[in-house]
């Protein structure tokens, strides 16, 4: 019998989870995340590891979700400095990189510059690329920065400029240097797909640290039978490998595993995820078994994206969460929370703050510590807390529908029990087994996805062909990732008109899944 090991790393909780063969859940822990992350994971693989009374051998697959990308860039913290150059002079000049950026995230660049070249919509060349301006740029920085970030006008069409700055970036700066080509990151524009690019490339650092930390601890622990996968943020997995070229892509993979693990849990393919932990509550959709992604720019950090992330609102709601009673007799939940100290703060542990988990208890949708601390709220204001609760969560599946009909909706997340069986839009609430650990979950079952995205004229070319080609380009992908070829499936299709072109313009996106091979 073979056995996967999936972690995921929350800002409260580390979860993780033992599944065998059949996809079956094994084993389970939450343990608190600690300051460092890495003796917080360990704590919980030790204590997933004794509770399931497996043999380490048979552990063959280890999955990590972990939040260390995005703390890095939201916190300011361990990115490197980055050299930017974009493909796209004289068109381009208007508008420098990094303009709308906050001013303390903009020190990270340490030099950039426009050059020549780039091509038009239909892929046909702008100007050539001034090799001799790539490769000055590029010897002015040597010796200030081991990563770059290049973007190119249209790049997504055509990448053969980028691919070639790249190869002159390593040849002026060694054969270390981390290169973010824009057109393996982004999607269509520019701006949001620089963005996205220069931060991968400040990324470089973070995501040595943690996968090599990641690799070292299991080996420590003796998993030294283990081929090793990051979730990403589509809901599938990459390898170490790929989350050193592409750690950008592990930012809110999170709330991706629990959207994942809680279809998989309840085994729907199509609902709305409430995924609620210490701190925040995350909503998200499930779309044919997949969290439904982002149709517009994602900032993150302050910063406007355009690679692939998924739909979700996070709101300031969860099991810590502080409860408030003012003067005029309101009462508010949050959005400020007691987090990992929950268990030494809230009341039901021995402390001395009301919190969310403290008014589920007292309303009797829970029992968790010692109830009897919890009598002390009046249950009028516990009520009202919970009107407060009920209202957010209800705002946010409202703001995540697609019609005004009522939808299933699915609770994860070791918070979950203070949210109310009774919500306006639902026409159920499900809680299924082992939901307290749907991210880690999520994480231990994901796939291996492919993804393709090109702008086409059905003018030139008939839509089935098209769309033909454009899925073999996906599947390909897949495979290279480490897909089964019997397995690999559509999961998501759109070709979406351009009117703003030309002829019959339409830009084709696929994305497929497959198990791991």
């Amino acid at each position: 019998m073979n056995y996967r090991l999936g972690i995921d790393v929350g800002g409260t909780n580390t979860d993780a989870v033992i599944i065998d063969e059949g996809l079956d859940v094994v084993s389970q822990v939450k343990v608190p995340t600690t300051s460092d992350v890495y003796t917080g994971i360990m704590n919980a693989v030790r204590a997933v590891l004794a509770s399931g009374c497996i043999n380490k051998r048979d552990i063959t697959m280890a999955m990590l979700g972990t939040t260390q990308c995005t703390n890095a860039i939201v916190e300011r913290k361990n990115l490197v400095p980055v050299g930017v150059l974009r493909i796209g002079a004289p068109a381009t000049a208007g508008i420098q990189p990094m303009t709308d950026w906050p001013e303390d995230l903009r020190k990270v660049v340490y030099k950039s510059a426009i050059i020549r070249g780039g091509y038009e919509y239909d892929g046909k060349e702008l100007n050539p690329l001034d090799e001799e301006a790539v490769v000055a740029f590029f010897s002015d920085i040597k010796g200030h920065v081991d990563s770059v970030a290049i973007s190119g006008v249209f790049s997504t069409l055509r990448n053969e400029q980028e691919a070639r700055a790249g190869e002159l970036a390593r040849q002026v700066l060694g054969p270390d240097v981390h290169i973010s080509l824009s057109s393996e990151i982004g999607s269509m524009g520019l701006i949001e797909r620089e963005n996205a690019t220069i931060l991968n490339a400040a990324l470089n650092k973070v995501a040595k640290t943690f996968t090599q930390g990641f690799e070292k601890s299991l080996r420590e622990e003796g998993l030294d039978n283990v081929s090793l996968y990051l979730s990403q943020n589509d809901g599938t997995l990459m390898s170490i490998e790929e989350a050193r070229r592409y750690p950008v892509l592990t930012i809110a993979c999170g709330p991706t595993n629990s959207i994942r693990g809680a279809g998989y849990l309840s085994r729907l393919s199509n609902a709305i995820v409430v995924d609620v932990g210490g701190t925040t509550t995350d909503v998200g959709a499930l779309q044919n078994g997949f969290p439904r992604e982002s149709g517009v720019a994602v900032t993150i950090g302050g910063v406007r994206t355009n690679f692939r992330m998924p739909d979700v609102i996070s709101i300031g709601l969860g099991g810590g969460s502080i409860v408030r009673v003012h003067d005029d007799g309101s009462v508010t939940v949050g959005p400020d929370s007691v987090g990992y100290k929950i268990t030494s703060e809230a009341l039901v542990f021995g402390g001395s703050t009301i919190t969310a988990t403290d008014v589920a208890v007292r309303l009797g949708l829970a029992d968790i510590g010692d109830s009897s601390k919890a009598a002390s709220i009046d249950e009028a204001v516990a009520r009202k807390a919970m009107d407060v609760i009920r209202g957010k969560v209800e705002e946010a599946i409202d703001s995540m529908k697609l019609s005004g009909a009522d939808v299933t909706v699915v609770l994860a997340g070791g918070g979950s029990v203070i949210v109310p069986a009774d919500l306006k839009g639902a026409s159920e609430v499900i809680v299924p087994p082992h939901s307290g650990c749907a991210n880690a979950i999520g994480s231990a079952i994901s796939k291996v996805s492919g993804y393709y995205e090109k702008l086409v004229s059905y003018d030139e070319i008939e839509r089935e062909q098209a769309i033909k080609l454009a899925t073999n380009e996906a599947v390909l992908a897949a495979l290279d990732a480490g897909a089964k070829m019997d397995s690999v499936e559509v999961v998501e299709l759109e070709d979406v008109p351009l009117q703003y072109y030309p002829g019959n313009m339409v830009r084709i996106r696929i994305k497929v899944a497959g198990d791991l091979a």
